[in-house]
């Protein structure tokens, strides 16, 4: 796999750039919680100004049904204001709410004006219906705006929408650094793993794992498991569970790979209510016999060490999903033991990723992320990349 990098082209200066980021950022009350997907947007933002280009950046945030301020990327672009110290327009919301066709209009007088080294913060993409289906038309209106195409969201790379795929097929396309390090990151993990290869899951939907327990079983040393999917493993196995989270859906595929010798499930777990009361050690060597009101929370200290002898040894290492819920206190202490095992290990010792909104919520809270070699910023295209499938938006980028 070659990419088409900034690199591959030679002249910057006065063009137009679209640059599709990735600023679905956490918000409450219009401030945002969290700036780790903007921060990482910055190095090829300036890239492109040190270049002399003028940057048109294009975003999609939340779910939006319909034109709402809630919803807008105006705090986004207040804080890429401040993080790159420099004037950052954005398309007047107000104008766009009372008019959706006047979009379109805004968005060109704002990019005609543009002098060499300025930001334009277009609107949320998400407020152009046809975006999503990748609509031609309005694959034809973005592209009007530009000269080049930059593809620096990889949290979006598995979505065959206008602004991932649909403005590629009217301008030259390249990868942004951002998406050039996942890609590479993870190309590592597909192509030669040093060994042992070690891969950690969690997390609640077993659906989204399934096409990496296929794709690694035959390949990792061992694949390390709690969360929703050992819970569905030992539900499989007749145990009584309480009210564990399970997905009855796919009990069959937690079977069939759950018993093969390199998936490890736990050997014991911390048992007990939602709020965290009378909680207690449950060993699988003895019969998982629930209350009605008891559920499993978290991976415990037998299985703990286990997995500590395995990451250990390992000289590849990915993670996705918590191990038990960790939002609940006591049920952190599995979860946060993994992420600093992984810690540890990576970055030197071992090549680590990690990824997913739960595993970066972890390492974020206990300030690991700068001890992981390739902390992803997509969740969802990490899982569809890591389970082989060819991404829409690595396609465009790829010669």
């Amino acid at each position: 796999m070659q990419l088409k990098t900034l690199k591959s082209i030679k002249n910057w200066k006065g063009k137009h750039v679209l640059l599709r980021a990735d600023f679905n950022v956490p918000l409450k009350k219009g401030e945002i919680k969290e700036l780790y997907k903007i921060e990482k947007s910055l190095p090829t933002i300036k890239f492109l100004l040190a270049k002399g280009a003028k940057v048109i950046l294009l975003s999609h945030l939340g779910r939006p049904e319909k034109i709402e301020k809630e919803l807008s990327l105006k705090p986004v672009a207040a804080a890429l204001e401040n993080k790159l110290e420099k004037e950052v327009k954005i398309i007047n919301f107000e104008k766009i709410k009372k008019n959706p066709e006047s979009y379109w209009v805004e968005a060109k007088n704002l990019t005609d004006n543009m002098k060499n080294g300025e930001v334009v913060v277009l609107e949320n993409v998400r407020f152009i219906k046809g975006e999503e289906k990748n609509d031609k038309v309005v694959a034809k209106k973005f592209a009007a705006l530009g000269d080049i195409f930059v593809l620096d969201g990889f949290a979006v790379a598995h979505r065959d929408a206008v602004t991932v795929t649909g403005i590629a097929k009217h301008l030259p396309t390249v990868a942004g650094l951002l998406m050039e390090e996942e890609i590479n990151g993870l190309n590592k993990i597909m192509q030669k793993p040093k060994k042992p290869f070690v891969v950690v899951l969690g997390g609640s939907k077993m659906e989204t794992k399934i096409p990496l327990l296929k794709q690694f079983a035959s390949k990792a040393h061992y694949i390390l498991v709690g969360g929703g999917i050992a819970n569905t493993y030992y539900f499989a196995k007749g145990a009584r569970i309480g009210k564990s989270l399970i997905d009855k859906d796919h009990k069959k595929e937690a079977l069939f790979y759950g018993k093969k010798k390199n998936v490890i499930m736990p050997l014991d777990f911390i048992v007990g209510t939602e709020k965290g009361q009378k909680c207690h050690i449950v060993d699988v060597d003895e019969k998982i016999n629930l209350k009605n009101n008891e559920a499993i929370f978290d991976i415990g200290p037998k299985t703990i060490t286990y997995f500590a002898k395995i990451i250990k040894n390992a000289k590849t290492l990915v993670w996705n999903g918590a191990l038990g819920y960790f939002e609940q206190h006591p049920y952190e202490y599995g979860t946060y033991a993994v992420a600093r095992l992984f810690a540890t290990r990576a970055k030197g010792r071992a090549f680590g990723v990690c990824g997913g909104g739960e595993t970066v919520e972890v390492l974020k809270k206990l300030d690991l992320m700068e001890d992981i070699d390739l902390v992803s910023t997509g969740g969802g295209a990490m899982l569809e990349f890591l389970s082989g499938k060819k991404l829409p938006g690595v396609k465009i980028v790829t010669k």
